[in-house]
């Protein structure tokens, strides 16, 4: 395929549209109806298009920018084409492909981290807070991870629910890896209970900080 078959693709997608999924994702916020099997199916036919890609997200469509964020080429945005996109991004699908697909392996990762997590929008917050999360599980030297324990032990428990959530995570992985942190990191959640009621399915492990971290533990000491 070229890219001068994007109303080829649109149509594949809108073929697609499966009212019973729409249903599902909207409950989620996300105003699509395309089976994620079967959008990943679509991507794996075209292979990577970075031009194709540019065009779908273009179209502002959600299954789009879904399947645009599966044939992109991750390092071959720029800074400001990135935080544009995640700003464009009306999704939760979307903004979380892009900061974990996309984002996460692109040489701006480190520069877009500091400067989204300090965005007064706290939907793009978020996303600086996801990538912090990263680097806490993956590359913590330079993070002052003590300071990170007290911004969320000031903010968490008022942010909106996006920035609360990714808190949350970012509270979790530092005491699950960190264990010097990991008691302050517990009472931390623990006082503040963010997540506490959180409905989670039968075995699955609880968003609730304290739950999350000591389970987590629990399974790397057996393993």
């Amino acid at each position: 395929m070229t890219d001068t078959t994007v109303a080829e693709v649109l149509a594949e997608l809108a073929a697609l549209e499966d009212p019973k999924a729409r249903a599902v994702n909207e409950k989620h916020g996300d105003d699509h109806g395309v089976n994620l099997g079967k959008l990943r199916a679509v991507a794996k036919r075209l292979k990577t298009q970075q031009d194709l890609a540019r065009e779908l997200w273009a179209a502002d469509d959600t299954a789009a920018q879904l399947l645009s964020l599966l044939i992109c080429r991750p390092k071959a945005f720029e800074r400001a084409e990135l935080d544009a996109m995640l700003r464009e991004a009306r999704s939760p699908k979307v903004h979380d492909w892009l900061v974990n697909y996309v984002v996460k392996k692109s040489a701006h990762a480190e520069e877009l981290r500091q400067a989204w997590t300090a965005d007064p929008d706290p939907v793009v917050a978020s996303a600086g807070w996801a990538l912090t999360t990263e680097r806490v599980a993956k590359m913590p030297d330079g993070l002052d991870l003590p300071g990170l324990l007290d911004v969320v032990e000031a903010e968490m428990k008022d942010a909106p629910d996006r920035l609360q959530w990714a808190m949350n995570h970012c509270l979790a992985q530092i005491g699950i890896e960190h264990a010097p942190l990991r008691a302050r990191a517990i009472d931390i959640g623990e006082r503040l209970e963010v997540l506490k009621d959180y409905p989670t399915p039968p075995n699955c492990t609880s968003p609730f900080a304290p739950v999350w971290i000591t389970e987590m533990v629990r399974r790397k000491q057996d393993a």
